[in-house]
């Protein structure tokens, strides 16, 4: 499963990079010329992309461009997205990141059932 994982988020984030940079995102408006995206602001639009998730989750809509879905699987998607193309123009293997990580949390101590609070943690 790992393998299958690791060759779909990887596809994943090229094809997400390659719409962004169709789209224009990594040239600059006015010369053309290739660009770096602040990674701070991208984050941050990361961030908004999850606060837009929350609210409609919390008020239960649906997406206002693509109506056949919830507002929060797109949002997600939205925030997803973001995070694949980033991690693409950095260069970054999320992939290989994403499985050590799952990896680690399958044995981590405090993801044990036995290791939460009582009610568990609430937004």
């Amino acid at each position: 499963m790992e393998a299958t994982a690791h060759v779909g988020i990887t596809a994943a984030m090229m094809m997400a990079h390659e719409t962004a940079t169709n789209a224009g995102w990594y040239r600059d408006p006015k010369t053309g010329l290739s660009i770096e995206r602040n990674v701070g602001e991208v984050i941050a639009l990361m961030h908004s992309e999850l606060s837009e998730a929350l609210e409609a989750h919390r008020k239960n809509l649906r997406d206002d461009k693509i109506p056949s879905r919830m507002g929060i699987e797109v949002e997600f998607a939205d925030c997803i997205i973001r995070i694949f193309d980033t991690a693409a123009a950095m260069k970054l293997d999320l992939a290989g990141a994403f499985i050590a990580k799952n990896r680690f949390n399958k044995t981590r101590p405090d993801h044990k059932l036995e290791a939460r609070a009582a009610g568990g943690k609430k937004y």
